[in-house]
């Protein structure tokens, strides 16, 4: 039973966007605050955007000003919009709960930054 799925990760070159989705079930999703995170190869992975339910927003000082993470109640599904990538944003991005525990994790998404 897939409860997370990522999707919208890519090859861009630097400077360009992507956009990702995370498709969540609505026990994971459903009054929680919703993460992204990465993890890049090497690398602990690190929580790089939140929003709660009511949607407020926190970002990594990292991303901050590049990236914005959104989410659509209705259709259990949150999105992070990165613009101005840079090479140091190649991970594999997967989303989760916030806060209460985390659920089992995706499979993630590749994001590629080509210098």
């Amino acid at each position: 039973q897939v409860q997370l799925v990522e999707s919208g990760g890519g090859l861009v070159q630097a400077g360009g966007s992507l956009r990702l989705s995370c498709a969540a079930s609505g026990s994971i999703f459903r009054f929680t605050a919703m993460g992204w995170y990465r993890q890049a190869p090497g690398k602990q992975r690190e929580l790089v955007a939140s929003i709660t339910w009511g949607g407020s927003t926190n970002y990594a000082d990292s991303v901050k000003g590049r990236f914005t993470i959104s989410r659509d109640n209705a259709k259990n599904t949150v999105y992070l919009q990165m613009n101005s990538l840079k090479s140091e944003d190649t991970a594999v991005y997967y989303c989760n709960r916030k806060s209460g525990g985390f659920a089992s994790w995706g499979q993630g998404t590749q994001v590629t930054v080509s210098s």
